[in-house]
């Protein structure tokens, strides 16, 4: 993608930068070779065209919502996570809720999903709220040109800081910056051994030095944990209290515990920061819709921190991030093995065969949005879509257990952010997005950035 190089939609609209598809089907060997770098360069580009696509071997690409919904909810049971899928990223979360099939996971999503529940988010968005605040004061104070893909995972990582680790005395908060920093980096270089199912004992490149990140935040978890239970504190002040006060009422072992909280702690990190530099571009792009967005913040909230309660009354900014996971979910793409036979809408599924969900595709589906690869957040607006076409956080029973958080999380540091700086295009080369582990962008997304005069 060329600096500022755009494809028109009449009257002015511009169309946001999008991921290039495969135009032509890819071998087994360019599939393992290419995903291991980009995930979109093996999904076929017929998938923005079609609602079902089949690819080589037994892969299935699903973007029709019946199917979907079908699948995902109810027979979801029959399909559990792809085998390569934990391959990828069972030596960085383990056996938590991510990966864990069967009554594990049942027993594990019981036990966490009060901790997401509506009544912790005010406690959580205080969290947010703060963070927001910073970041918006320390763009007003250098504005100029910065770089959102970096700016949004900083402050997501701040919040992780907060709300998760909040408290420790003998934790720095730079230490958890730093480990989780490579802890990161870890789980997005995707190994082509694990793509191509290779046995774990065959060694991985930098196998030596692979697993270090992974020890290290798991140690620095484990010690939080300890720590935190010691405290035995009498009113929960962030997630890692509500945490453990819901395992006082059931027994875990240390591992799953760890686990879990290593889950959050990647599942809270990466879909708030995609979205949210994704968010700001597309805002740069539209001024327009900027504007409108800013002054319902302000109508809501002039000043002091965003509270949880101002969220109800911002609909155009839950339309914008609605759209910006539209355009630009991060979980860009999900997979599932069958196991059992099925039939669907005249598809024969058979036992063993790769279910393949490109998300991005379905989102962008040409088939079942009008003008889908335009920003239009009115789409969300009082109207209801059919169920499957969109999915940033999935379906079914093992929809995202914390997409009320991420969410708020957006929203919050949204509000706090857009009510004082005024994003704008610069004429710095635009990233495309990749993806490997989540969707994200290739390199630098650089935006100028001013504080908002009265």
């Amino acid at each position: 993608m060329t600096a500022v190089e755009f494809t028109k939609l009449g009257q002015g609209a511009v169309a946001p930068v999008s991921a290039r598809l495969a135009k032509k089907p890819v071998t087994l060997l360019q599939f393992a070779r290419s995903a291991g770098r980009n995930m979109f360069e093996v999904i076929p580009a017929e998938t923005l065209r079609e609602t079902y696509v089949r690819g080589p071997l037994n892969i299935h690409y699903i973007c029709d919502p019946e199917m979907i919904t079908e699948l995902l909810v109810g027979q979801g049971r029959s399909f559990p996570k792809a085998k390569f899928t934990k391959d990828i990223i069972g030596s960085a979360v383990g056996n938590g809720l991510i990966l864990s099939e069967g009554e594990k996971w049942r027993q594990q999503r019981r036990r966490y999903s009060p901790l997401f529940a509506a009544r912790n988010l005010p406690v959580l968005a205080r969290h947010f709220a703060e963070t927001g605040v910073e970041i918006a004061d320390s763009l007003a104070e250098h504005e100029g040109p910065v770089d959102v893909a970096q700016i949004a995972p900083a402050s997501t990582l701040t919040n992780i800081s907060r709300v998760i680790f909040s408290g420790n005395k003998k934790v720095n908060s730079e230490q958890i910056r730093v480990g989780l920093i490579k802890y990161f980096e870890y789980i997005s270089d995707l190994s082509l051994f694990d793509l191509m199912g290779l046995p774990k004992w065959v060694p991985r490149k930098n196998w030596l030095r692979s697993l270090a990140p992974v020890t290290n935040m798991r140690n620095l978890a484990r010690q939080v944990i300890d720590q935190r239970r010691a405290e035995c504190r009498s009113e929960p002040q962030d997630f890692l209290d509500f945490m453990i006060e819901a395992l006082k009422t059931d027994f875990e072992d240390e591992a799953t515990t760890v686990d879990n909280l290593l889950t959050f702690v990647v599942a809270g990190h990466e879909t708030s920061a995609n979205a949210l530099a994704w968010g700001y571009y597309l805002l740069a792009l539209h001024q327009d819709m900027q504007a409108r967005v800013r002054q319902e913040i302000r109508s809501v909230r002039p000043k002091g921190p965003i509270e949880f309660s101002d969220l109800e009354a911002m609909p155009l900014l839950r339309a914008h991030v609605k759209e910006t996971l539209r355009l630009y979910p991060s979980a860009a793409f999900f997979a599932r093995d069958a196991s059992a036979d099925l039939e669907i809408k005249g598809v024969k599924i058979a036992n063993g065969d790769a279910l393949f969900f490109p998300v991005y595709s379905l989102h962008r589906n040409e088939k079942l949005w009008d003008a889908p690869d335009h920003y239009q957040p009115e789409r969300f607006l009082g109207s209801t879509l059919p169920r499957g076409q969109y999915i940033p956080f999935g379906d079914g029973p093992r929809i995202c257990i914390g997409a009320q958080y991420a969410e708020t999380e957006i929203m919050v540091l949204m509000a706090s952010v857009l009510r004082q700086i005024n994003f704008s295009i610069t004429e710095s080369e635009l990233p495309e997005p990749v993806l490997t582990f989540t969707m994200r962008t290739s390199g630098p997304l650089i935006l100028n950035a001013e504080r908002v005069r009265e």
